[in-house]
């Protein structure tokens, strides 16, 4: 299938993952920008309507499995702004699909991913790169999703990247980001 990443042992398919984010701080006097990982988990019975729970703004989901590492509101230091850690392994098999998106939060003005400086995200198991990549495909977006996890015919865990653009502020991606 186009897109998926499916690492070496495709049995047990993806284990624990984690997905950064960095980007360089605005020019001095610009508002500062503002960068926000969310994850919106899935179930079997309602894998595209709204998530059984999300992921966002320095949280973590009920049961521990996914986690938000690090959380920068302006960009500033070196290396990852921002990371979440999926323990996929470790997620009740009710879940099935988990959806993970970047939303930029919105000042004064609108501010797409084209008008942020050197924006990246990484998605990695371990030192195995699975994905990653700028967001200059999506340049006119304020927020995007970036990958999406499901449990395939097996239970195992695979990865399907999924660059998509969304005209919309961080609340409202939240609700939309898994839709079909």
């Amino acid at each position: 299938m186009k897109g998926e990443c499916l690492v070496s042992d495709l049995n047990k398919g993806l284990r624990k993952v984690q997905i950064t984010l960095k980007w360089d701080p605005s020019p001095l006097g610009e508002e500062d920008d503002d960068l926000d990982i969310i994850a919106a988990t899935y179930t079997g019975t309602g894998p595209y309507g709204e998530p059984a729970y999300l992921v966002h703004f320095d949280s973590r989901s009920p049961d521990g499995t996914i986690t938000l590492d690090r959380d920068s509101r302006t960009g500033q230091g070196l290396g990852i702004d921002e990371a979440v850690t999926l323990e996929l392994e470790r997620m009740a098999p009710v879940y099935t699909r988990v959806v993970v998106g970047i939303a930029i939060q919105q000042g004064a003005s609108r501010k797409p991913f084209g008008r942020i400086r050197r924006a990246s995200y990484r998605i990695a198991e371990g030192y195995t790169e699975l994905g990653g990549g700028d967001f200059t495909p999506v340049a006119d977006a304020t927020a995007a999703t970036v990958a999406e996890f499901f449990r395939d015919e097996s239970g195992a865990w695979r990865l399907r990247s999924s660059l998509r653009g969304f005209d919309t502020d961080p609340r409202n991606f939240a609700r939309v980001m898994g839709k079909e």
